[in-house]
């Protein structure tokens, strides 16, 4: 069975990458993307008034935001448009401060490490704010310095479904592809790692999010991280 398989691949993986906001925190469970949005949209988006700016998406997502900032249509000067991104920088790092940890989570990144395997993180979120999550949670040293976070440069984002953030980790690891899974919640995060070429476990926090995942072509969702660290260490007092 199809599931079977994918549980046995991350049970031998040598390397596992997780997506940040969602498989190891709620990043946004105090202060809502749907505020930090509206910050962002008041400060760079909103015309003169206070009205809003033709051509951006309405959406309460952020990340959407920065990607309207940085597409062809150069709905923002370069220069704002790389000041909004250290706007959202800041905004993460300050949620990460107080985010929320995904059950088992932390249980699953340390029996990863005692167990042998190398963990790296794979994100369109700033890596500043997952260095201030996983040092409040005392998980910096299995991670160490594999942190892949948002780049934004002269070349713009390369957010997902595009792989960069996820080979940049797996580079960071020196592990090969096929012996390596990542641990997503998004349609973004399995079309990430199919192109980058590792195996794909998905978490889903409610069913929607599981059809989505499972649309996109994910094998293997689990509603719980618990079922993973099972796989990874059956004899788990959890």
């Amino acid at each position: 069975m199809q599931p079977q398989n994918n549980s046995a691949r991350i049970s031998s993986a040598e390397c596992v990458i997780f997506d940040f906001d969602g498989p190891l925190c709620h990043l946004f469970a105090r202060r809502t993307a749907a505020s930090v949005a509206d910050t962002l949209r008041a400060a760079y988006v909103d015309g003169p008034g206070g009205g809003p700016a033709p051509g951006w998406p309405e959406t309460s997502d952020p990340l959407r935001l920065l990607t309207a900032a940085f597409d062809d249509g150069a709905l923002l000067p370069p220069e704002r448009a790389q000041r909004m991104e250290q706007s959202l920088s800041s905004e993460e790092v300050a949620a990460a401060a107080v985010a929320f940890p995904t059950g088992y989570a932390d249980t699953l990144v340390r029996t990863l490490h005692a167990t042998g395997r190398t963990v790296a993180v794979a994100t369109d979120n700033s890596a500043d704010a997952v260095r201030r999550y996983l040092a409040g949670r005392n998980l910096l040293e299995p991670f160490g310095e594999r942190l892949c976070g948002r780049l934004c440069n002269g070349t713009g984002l390369r957010l997902k479904p595009d792989p960069d953030c996820v080979l940049r980790a797996l580079e960071s690891t020196g592990a090969d592809a096929a012996a390596t899974t990542m641990i997503g919640d998004s349609p973004q995060d399995v079309a990430a790692a199919r192109a980058a070429g590792v195996g794909f476990v998905g978490y889903a926090r409610n069913e929607r999010k599981a059809r989505e995942l499972r649309t996109a072509g994910a094998a293997w969702v689990v509603g719980s991280l618990r079922e993973v660290l099972l796989t990874v260490d059956p004899l788990a007092h959890v």
